[in-house]
């Protein structure tokens, strides 16, 4: 073994064993919906050490055959995508409920391809698919908990592996992509659409070519009125709600951490350093319950944990500050706050405004859209007339395409296993420091250290 392989290992290890340590106050977060074996039948495996350099690219693949793993409602939309993408063939389908999985089929049949495998014999018929189906890519968007399993075992079956948001919301879940991915060279990639919303993408242009100077704080978060979600009898309600019982912390970071971390280079130049983070009190799904189900509703005696608003700053190695905030249990129109402050100037999403020095008329706003000309990014330049039809306004079409194009050229992906780890960890995390009285947490390093040499994202064209 060479000596350098061994540290690196060791000193991951290491880092594992510390973050299992600090987290006795907030052994909640593993009770919702855990899971014995995060791999495939045989269950968790020790990888041994890692590559030196766990920075890479895979050879192209001409034709990207996908197993899809969770067809409800963003998987449907997904599978739409995908179907209709060129280089991009759904052969295999798995869902819990048959009656997904057929609609799922009847898509990509009414887009031109052959009918898909459909695998619906439970939880874990995922397994079947990965062992059985020749493919490339697993791409999942079931409940949160089966993440982490389905991607693993992907890549135990030599596939690359594509998840819904978040990756992970344990530490030793995001080390077991990031070791899985780095060992077995296969993307694991967290399919995070608003790093390609066109606000977020504006804003990155401009950050690019210098016009908000030096990125020093962002402010982001989720701030969605959720209550009608969780309470529902189907979809995201039947599991959704059950992490509010038991977990109090930000359950959902990544959604507006993502594209302020793509302005400040994190793991690309930067990284997250540590948190803190409390939580306020827990209103908003009791008046729900006590308001809008009726008398003998067995959910009328569920207990919740989870406090209505969660703030976390959190600080980068260069001193650099963002502001995190999670909200779905209260009535509000929906907001990611989108807040990147530059030496410069800043841009601020719900409103879309800018204020750069030395433009516009002294301390006042301006629109966004009159940056547009001179800073819409090149891949909402092109995709603007497909894009209506893509989900979420757009974003989620662009998300799945870039990421058919990458592997098809065998390019480095936009995001890549260390952002699905950093971005993910901070729910676990966030969850340790309210236990803990708003104690800071350390963030992991996921890259171990190649975040000093990693180059920034581009902007990438179509």
């Amino acid at each position: 073994m060479n000596t350098n392989d061994h540290n690196d290992h060791a000193d991951s290890q290491r880092d594992r064993r510390d973050f299992l340590k600090l987290g006795a106050l907030a052994s909640v977060s593993a009770a919702v919906g855990g899971i014995a074996a995060t791999g495939c039948a045989a269950g968790r495996r020790r990888l041994g050490p890692v590559p030196r350099e766990p920075f890479f690219t895979t050879p192209p693949i001409e034709r990207v055959r996908v197993g899809f793993v969770g067809a409800g409602g963003m998987g449907t939309n997904h599978v739409r995508n995908l179907a209709n993408i060129d280089g991009a063939q759904i052969t295999a389908v798995c869902d819990v409920r048959p009656e997904h999985a057929e609609r799922a089929a009847k898509i990509i049949e009414d887009a031109g391809q052959k009918r898909p495998t459909l695998y619906t014999r439970g939880e874990r018929d995922f397994e079947r698919l990965c062992e059985t189906e020749d493919l490339d890519l697993v791409f999942t968007a079931t409940p949160w908990r089966w993440h982490v399993p389905v991607c693993v075992c992907a890549m135990h079956n030599g596939k690359h592996a594509a998840t819904e948001v978040p990756a992970s919301y344990t530490v030793d879940g995001c080390w077991e992509l990031v070791e899985t991915a780095e060992k077995l060279r296969k993307h694991c990639v967290m399919m995070e659409n608003c790093c390609y919303d066109r606000r977020e993408m504006m804003t990155l242009m401009m950050v690019r070519r210098g016009l908000l100077g030096e990125v020093l704080h962002g402010e982001c978060g989720y701030l969605h009125d959720l209550r009608g979600v969780k309470f529902s009898k189907d979809g995201e309600g039947l599991w959704r709600r059950e992490h509010a019982r038991h977990r109090n912390g930000n359950l959902y970071p990544t959604h507006g951490l993502g594209p302020v971390a793509q302005c400040m280079d994190i793991n690309r130049g930067d990284r997250l350093d540590y948190l803190v983070s409390m939580s306020g009190p827990s209103r908003g799904l009791q008046l729900w319950q006590k308001e809008h189900l009726p008398e003998g509703d067995p959910r009328r005696g569920e207990k919740y944990v989870l406090g209505d608003i969660n703030l976390t700053l959190i600080k980068t190695k260069f001193g650099h500050t963002i502001y995190l905030v999670h909200e779905t249990n209260l009535p509000r129109p929906y907001s990611r706050i989108n807040i990147v402050q530059g030496t410069r100037g800043l841009v601020t999403g719900y409103p879309d405004r800018v204020h750069i020095d030395g433009r516009g008329k002294g301390h006042g706003w301006q629109e966004l859209d009159e940056y547009a000309d001179e800073f819409e990014h090149p891949l909402w330049r092109w995709v603007k007339d497909r894009a209506a039809k893509g989900g979420h306004g757009g974003m989620d079409y662009l998300e799945d395409y870039r990421l058919i194009k990458c592997l098809r050229e065998g390019l480095p992906l936009d995001m890549d296993v260390y952002d699905a780890a950093t971005w993910s960890v901070i729910c676990e995390l966030t969850e340790r420091s309210v236990a803990g009285r708003s104690r800071p947490v350390d963030i992991p390093d996921f890259t171990r250290g190649k975040w000093k040499v990693r180059a920034p994202l581009g902007i990438v064209e179509a």
